[in-house]
């Protein structure tokens, strides 16, 4: 990209340079005043990153103050609807996600390994794609939008159970051919814009866009709740969002080329503490 057109690219989407490791005041992020998540991460061998650091760290004061206390954080009222949906007899089996899963704290963990390789399905799965599968093979129930609000109210509140627990997603063996394709994903320029992602959080991450900071772009608090749009929001959703914002053709929800890209975004952030429900702009 030459000088001209990057000019170009910044101003198109508002970035003034004037450079702030933080934004918020709060210098710890300390949930209910008992539960302590780490939001700095050693950056892991071979990281194109210094230090991994949370998007928390980039929200203004108010905002992180609304993560910090489950009662002020509005995506547990979707996370109060996923339990009764998690209790919900649903479709012609006669079952719910309970007849299969007593308890959801039984998902703890299961957070910081997606996505994965589906041994069994011979390809890479997100949340999304074992939550449909357990409604439409083992509910008889219809499978779930991928961001609709049954659906990230749901992997919010099983991604809930590994909060605090670090990101520690694979990336060899049958994962390693998607780990790749998402990196290249990631450094590829798209759209009007000719940008990438890395263009943004990684190039210019604590820097201002439109009266707000870039962050390092890590997921380990999706899927999060934005101010934005009131709901909470899956981490494709946000990868729609981004190529829209550069003026590219998005990839479909749920397809191999987001989930690719989602594992080398999770990867980069392995090591940082799972947030999820975050809150974002």
């Amino acid at each position: 990209m030459n000088k001209l057109i990057k000019a170009f690219a910044y101003t198109a989407l508002g970035v003034a340079f004037a450079t702030t490791a933080y934004a918020g005041e709060n210098k710890a992020l300390v949930i209910n005043e008992e539960i302590t998540i780490p939001t700095h991460a050693a950056a892991y061998e071979g990281s194109p990153l210094d230090e991994l650091i949370s998007g928390w760290e980039f929200r203004k004061a108010e905002t992180q103050a609304l993560q910090m206390d489950d009662f002020d954080n509005p995506a547990f009222i979707f996370i109060d609807k996923a339990k009764d949906e998690f209790a919900k007899v649903d479709g012609s089996e006669g079952k719910s996600c309970a007849s299969c899963h007593e308890d959801v704290e039984s998902f703890k963990g299961l957070r910081t390994e997606l996505p994965r390789w589906n041994e069994a399905k011979g390809k890479m799965y997100a949340m999304e794609n074992y939550i449909n599968d357990c409604r439409t093979e083992r509910m008889g129930a219809d499978a779930w939008k991928w961001s609709k609000s049954k659906m990230t109210s749901m992997t919010a509140l099983i991604s809930l159970q590994s909060r605090g627990l670090p990101m520690a997603v694979k990336t060899d063996g049958p994962a390693a051919a998607a780990y790749e394709m998402g990196k290249a994903l990631y450094y590829k320029r798209v759209g009007q814009l000719d940008m990438a992602c890395s263009n943004c959080h990684e190039d210019n991450y604590g820097v201002m866009i439109r009266a707000d900071n870039l962050s390092q772009g890590q997921t380990n608090g999706f899927p999060t709740y934005r101010l934005k749009n009131s709901k909470i929001n899956s981490t494709h959703a946000r990868f729609k969002g981004c190529m829209k914002n550069i003026r590219a053709e998005p990839y479909g929800q749920g397809s191999d080329e987001f989930t690719a890209l989602e594992l080398y975004v999770a990867s980069r952030g392995n090591g940082l503490a799972v947030e999820s429900p975050a809150v974002r702009n």
